[in-house]
């Protein structure tokens, strides 16, 4: 009787046993679903793409921004679907990276390019991480990608812009030793040999003729001094330094004046005795790069210079009604010079306009504003 007893209560707690185990199951799934839709929920409304994948290395979630992103549904995203999307030239440099992490279990990052719904590839930066279970066994990855288009074109454009501006120095330095070698130097090298033949010959017969000769060798000596003035102003001017910003562009629209031949109305009105050093040199470079451009392209004779000052700002101007182009090449096919205004422009809070039209002239407006809390770096 006790042994019957006994065998019907073993069976009791063993089916209680089972029981609560299928219970406890059940409650555990219950969570789980729960767990996986409060993140679905999440991932659905971040305003990131999420993405996951499972120990087989496959893509087994996509949130709905990935799916608007690339106008796919998401049984065509699963599995390696996604790749397809992967532009060809970034596949096999983002199957590497994602593999190499996924055998050693570690995180990485990498950039790649993704069709979009409408065609056009734009650039992801994609951050993934592996995933592990409370017993620290390995369950997958999971990551997040943002569109870096925008960066990645500004990081180009500007690696583009600092390639040109390196040229263009070189260019200006080669522009300067060809100067020095084979003009300056070379005019030089001529007046001394006319000078040491005049010495080992006896002298002209006549005072007038000796005069002559001095006053010809003379000429071209000031004429020397006045090209390497030339050329000194044009890298550095003391003007500047010593008279201000209204003397120093009124000599260097006379200096252009007469070298070129043309005609440069210059006019000022409201400019302080005194300046920031980064704002006269700006400004004083903008005039140099904005005029000789002009000078050089516009297809007339005549430009106007003019500069206005107010106790908030100062504003260059330089204007001519010659040949002009479209505003939207500004800085394309017209780029460097008034890139390099720009970004002078730039380093003392200033603001360049280009205002053009073809056969309609051109003005550019360089204003700079006079009370800041400070410049980032010298303008020169």
């Amino acid at each position: 009787m006790i042994g019957g007893v006994v065998l019907i209560l073993a069976e009791t707690l063993l089916i209680f046993g089972l029981i609560w185990q299928r219970a406890r199951a059940k409650r555990a799934e219950t969570r789980l679903r729960e767990s996986e839709g409060r993140f679905r929920l999440v991932a659905n409304t971040a305003p990131v793409m999420i993405w996951t994948a499972g120990t087989d290395r496959k893509c087994s979630y996509v949130n709905k921004p990935w799916l608007d992103f690339t106008g796919r549904p998401l049984e065509a995203e699963l599995g390696n679907g996604w790749v397809e999307s992967v532009h060809p030239e970034d596949l096999n440099r983002c199957m590497h990276t994602y593999t190499q992490a996924f055998d050693r279990r570690e995180s990485f990052q990498m950039e790649y390019r993704l069709r979009r719904h409408d065609g056009e590839y734009r650039w992801l930066l994609d951050i993934g991480v592996p995933r592990f279970n409370p017993d620290h066994s390995f369950a997958g990855y999971i990551g997040s990608c943002t569109d870096v288009t925008e960066r990645k074109l500004a990081e180009e454009s500007l690696a583009t812009v600092g390639r040109r501006l390196i040229e263009a120095h070189e260019e200006e330095r080669t522009w300067i030793a060809r100067e020095l070698h084979d003009d300056v130097n070379q005019r030089m090298a001529l007046l001394a040999i006319e000078l040491d033949r005049w010495n080992q010959q006896q002298l002209p017969p006549s005072a007038v003729e000796f005069h002559d000769h001095i006053q010809h060798a003379s000429q071209r000596l000031s004429d020397i001094a006045t090209d390497i003035q030339a050329l000194s102003h044009r890298l550095h001017s003391s003007k500047l330094e010593y008279l201000g910003i209204v003397t120093a562009a009124k000599s260097f629209c006379t200096e252009l004046s007469e070298k070129t031949k043309v005609e440069i109305v210059f006019g000022h009105a409201g400019i302080p005795r005194t300046l920031p050093k980064e704002v006269s040199l700006c400004l004083f470079r903008v005039l140099q790069e904005g005029l000789q451009n002009a000078v050089k392209h516009s297809g007339v004779r005549s430009f106007t210079v003019d500069l206005q000052g107010t106790e908030e700002s100062i504003e260059l101007t330089v204007a001519d009604t010659g040949n002009g182009f479209e505003e939207q090449d500004a800085f394309t096919r017209h780029g460097l010079g008034l890139i390099s205004m720009r970004e002078r422009l730039q380093l003392v809070h200033g603001e360049l306009s280009v205002k053009s039209q073809p056969g309609a002239g051109t003005t550019i407006r360089a204003r700079v504003p006079l009370k800041t809390d400070g410049y980032r770096a010298m303008a020169g």
